[in-house]
């Protein structure tokens, strides 16, 4: 097989599928057969001069495969396989690929470059492999520019696999000091260059230590710097990439370097070519994004002393960085859409502008209303779509006292222009300005209301009349819709929208049956723009709202009912089941909730039901959510009465429990059970036996995505309130499935916020568990066969109160989960409380929270554990 692997690498790249297919199955059964002949003969080709381009280039890219997998688990096993292979072989493949960054074929150096870094990712942290890094810096030392070029590749690569505590300080400032010294205009060849500079933006990580040393940091910036201003485009380029990059991960050690900064930033977005431009804008957005989060956790009450301080670098550059962004503003696009997936500068410029003004807020409205005051007029529609970009991108931010006025007076002008401006690029702006109009000065939080019951039917008018406009335009003015309707959520019984709801209505369907609602998202909006009308509406609508039933069962029957569609049709297809299914969810929670409009609702049960199980038959995991969510709110509105649909929907909820590959179709089905549960209470006893190992069988496999375990463990408590004592037989499985995780969230190490975040979810699900699974067997004779799993539950909560990590969520159901166990076990429940290192102290700390709804769970666990230690 080796002597053939030439060909079977050229034949699997031919455009002949037979030849193809053939070649792709003999590789895999060699890979199968024998794996360490199969990568030594896939280095060996690499790293062969004599070979072709396109068989070295495949070799590298199918090792590369052999190592690596975008899912954990696949990786993991990848990763296991690779070091169980024999120390010679691996020694070898190793060999061939660093003979392969000598390699003069950009493409073969390149590949091994990736594979390297792969490979590095798996052995280093291991401590293999320690002489790599040795051989690379080595390399850097050789005179041929495309060796170099190709070793900074990999080290470039390697810092991107590696965690930064894998690596040696000294290695580090080795690898720095080749990347730096690779930059350096000094270098003379291009591609070293941009090779280097892109090396530097992965290994910034790395380099936490060396941006603490003033003299480090000084030559590291000064060199991104210069490379700022180098002749070649795609070196400026990824030059300030690493400026983004250091503003993000080096913010509080930029002060000194800022006003230099704002010099290069300032040419480049004015003077540069595009690419390089868009990244100079990006610095100052970042720098937002930094000053806003600190802003987010601070508050106005940090100092230079805190943790992260704000050192305020947008409100110091105000003066000037508004003007430049208000000319970036100027250089718009023909037929430009944004959400076409196009990006320019006077797109980069606009969101600029708006993390700005909510960086700074009141303060930039005086910089920017006199560029709208002279250019919102003029005859050129850049300046007109300009001076409206500009005031729709400050309205989230300022206080709502500081733009009432203007909004007030920007209102006539901006409902005028959408019906009369000339240019559809002035229209789509100015229709998404007023979508940001309502979305931020309109509704009860809104201290300053500027939609009034006057204004409100005109705004209306122009709005439906929009929704006849070109694509983009009536996309602009749903999603202004969308706002104005979200603005009347809590306005009780009578809403301005009200009298003109028929109208608003009709005009929405209208605009979904439109042969062009393909454009633009539009048909999408549209039906956003309708849940949010419907949601946000009065009592006195219901009748109109009931009416949309089965106007929408109607179209979803008819996507069911077409036959032989092309793949493009067939995604269009399932885009609109998707939108129809999600519609119909917000009807019936809608007309659910109150039981003047439920009785009516429920005629339609048994068709909807129908349609929603043949919806299942397609195979699109977005259409299976929003078809699992409407079923959702249909148990919770038939209640008890949903029995009747649970021999057709079971299979179709099994095959949800099932779904690992689109887990949040798997989330969204445990939601479902959940929702059963609560409807249908001991009704669900003839198929949780089914429902409770697909459970186990979920919380077992490597495969779950892990977002999906919490809702799982809330689950078991669900089912436990709903089947009472009959949860016995599952005990023995349940508990110490929920042991295990307990011990693991209890002592989980956070590596950060989203971890810590992760590990609270998770708790939360166990004590939800537990307190169902109390709760369930309270009064039950059978409650003592939670007594010997009470002291590990008790253990858990003083490791929960030990950490100090919990959150408010997590603090209020352990303290109600200690309240349960006190309640359910009742006397035999003193002893093991009494033994509890911290029960009484957390219970004490909860008394005295702020929080009343800890403050609350509390004061019953007090009652609760009181009577059972002192009966």
């Amino acid at each position: 097989m080796a002597m053939e692997i030439t060909q079977l690498l050229l034949n699997a790249q031919s455009i002949d599928a037979a030849v193809r297919k053939h070649a792709e199955e003999n590789l895999k059964q060699f890979q199968d057969q024998n794996l360490p002949g199969f990568l030594l003969s896939l280095s060996g080709e690499l790293a062969n001069e004599e070979k072709p381009v396109d068989s070295r280039k495949l070799a590298g890219l199918v090792i590369k495969n052999t190592l690596d997998a975008k899912e954990q688990q696949r990786k993991t096993e990848l990763a296991q396989r690779w070091l169980s292979l024999d120390a010679s072989v691996k020694a070898q493949v190793k060999s061939c690929l660093l003979q392969t960054l000598s390699s003069p074929v950009l493409d073969a150096s390149s590949t091994a470059s990736q594979v390297i870094a792969k490979l590095a990712g798996i052995e280093l942290p291991l401590k293999h492999w320690p002489e790599l890094i040795g051989a690379l810096l080595s390399n850097i030392h050789q005179l041929q520019p495309h060796v170099k070029q190709a070793t900074l590749d990999t080290l470039g690569y390697l810092c991107e696999e590696v965690s930064p505590d894998v690596v040696d300080q000294d290695q580090v400032n080795k690898i720095l000091t080749a990347v730096v010294q690779g930059m350096n205009a000094s270098e003379g060849n291009n591609d070293v260059r941009l090779a280097a500079t892109r090396a530097l933006y992965n290994a910034l990580g790395f380099a936490q230590a060396n941006f603490s040393n003033d003299m480090e940091r000084d030559y590291i910036m000064r060199v991104v710097c210069e490379a700022t201003l180098s002749p070649e485009v795609k070196i400026r380029q990824a030059a300030f990439e690493c400026l983004v990059a250091i503003s993000s991960t080096y913010y509080n050690k930029l002060a000194s370097y800022m006003q230099d900064i704002f010099a290069i930033t300032a040419k480049a977005v004015r003077e540069d070519e595009e690419p390089v431009a868009l990244q100079a804008i990006e610095f100052w957005s970042s720098i937002c994004d930094e000053e806003i989060e600190i802003l987010d956790d601070y508050g106005c009450d940090f100092t230079a002393d805190s943790d992260i301080p704000s050192f305020c670098f947008i409100r110091q550059a105000l003066p000037a960085l508004v003007p430049m962004l208000l000319e970036t503003l100027l250089k718009q696009e023909e037929d430009q859409d944004q959400d076409e997936g196009a990006w320019n500068i006077a797109m980069a410029g606009g969101t600029c502008m708006g993390l700005v003004a909510r960086t700074v807020g009141d303060d930039i409205v005086p910089l920017v209303m006199p560029f709208i005051e002279v250019n919102i007029t003029k005859t050129d529609w850049r300046q007109r779509e300009a001076a409206t970009y500009a005031f729709g991108s400050i309205l989230e931010g300022p206080s709502p006292e500081k733009l009432t006025s203007i909004v007030n007076l920007a209102l006539n002008f901006l409902l005028s222009a959408l019906m009369t401006d000339p240019n559809n690029q002035v229209k789509d702006t100015t229709a998404w300005t007023l979508g940001r109009i309502f979305e931020f000065m309109h509704g009860s939080a809104v201290e300053t209301q500027v939609i009034t019951h006057e204004n409100c039917q005109q705004i209306l008018t122009v709005l439906l009349h929009s929704m006849k406009d070109v694509p983009n335009v009536a996309e602009k003015a749903c999603g202004a819709l969308y706002y104005l309707a979200q603005g009347y959520e809590d306005v009780g019984s009578a809403s301005p929208l009200s009298p003109f709801f028929q109208d608003i209505i009709q005009a929405l369907l209208t605009v979904t049956h439109r042969e062009d609602a393909g454009e633009s998202r539009l048909r999408t909006a549209a039906y956003e723009s309708l849940n949010e009308v419907v949601r946000c509406s009065t009592e006195e609508t219901s009748p109109t709202v009931l009416q949309l039933v089965p106007v929408l069962m109607t179209e979803l029957q008819q996507t069911l009912e077409a036959q032989k569609l092309t793949s493009d049709e067939r995604e269009k297809q399932n885009l609109l089941q998707g939108l129809l299914c999600g519609c119909l969810h917000v009807l019936i929670q809608k007309l659910g909730s109150a039981e003047s409009t439920k009785f009516m609702l429920m005629q339609y049960a048994d068709q909807m039901m129908d349609l929603f199980l043949r919806v299942f038959t397609c195979r699109n995991a977005v259409v299976h959510e929003e078809a699992m969510l409407a079923i959702g709110a249909l148990v919770y509105a038939s209640g008890p009465n949903f029995v009747k649909y649970m021999q057709g929907f079971y299979p179709y909820l099994e095959m949800g429990l099932q779904n690992f590959e689109d887990y949040q179709v798997c989330a969204i089905t445990v939601g479902v059970v959940g929702d059963l549960c609560r409807a249908l209470e001991v009704k669900i006893l003839p198929f949780c036996d089914g429902i409770m190992t697909h459970l186990l069988k979920d919380l077992s496999s490597n495969q779950l995505h892990r977002s999906v375990k919490p809702p799982i463990f809330s689950c078991f408590g669900d089912i436990a309130i709903a089947i009472g004592e009959n949860f016995e037989k599952y005990i023995i499985y349940a508990m110490p499935m929920l042991q295990s995780a307990a011990d693991l969230s209890a002592h989980a190490a956070a590596a950060d916020d989203e971890m810590l975040d992760y590990t609270n979810q998770l708790r939360n699900g166990i004590l939800e568990a537990y307190t169902g699974i109390f709760q369930g067997f309270k009064n039950s004779p059978k409650s003592q066969l939670l007594l010997p799993y009470s002291p590990h539950i008790l253990q858990f909560l003083d490791s929960l109160y030990n950490e100090k990590d919990m959150d408010d969520t997590v603090m209020k159901n352990a303290i109600g989960v200690l309240g349960d166990l006190a309640d359910t076990l009742g006397t035999n429940a003193g002893p093991l409380i009494n033994q509890s290192a911290s029960s009484k102290v957390f219970l004490e700390e909860c008394l005295s929270s702020n929080d009343q709804l800890i403050k609350a769970s509390a004061e019953w666990a007090k009652v609760a554990v009181t009577r059972a230690i002192s009966a």
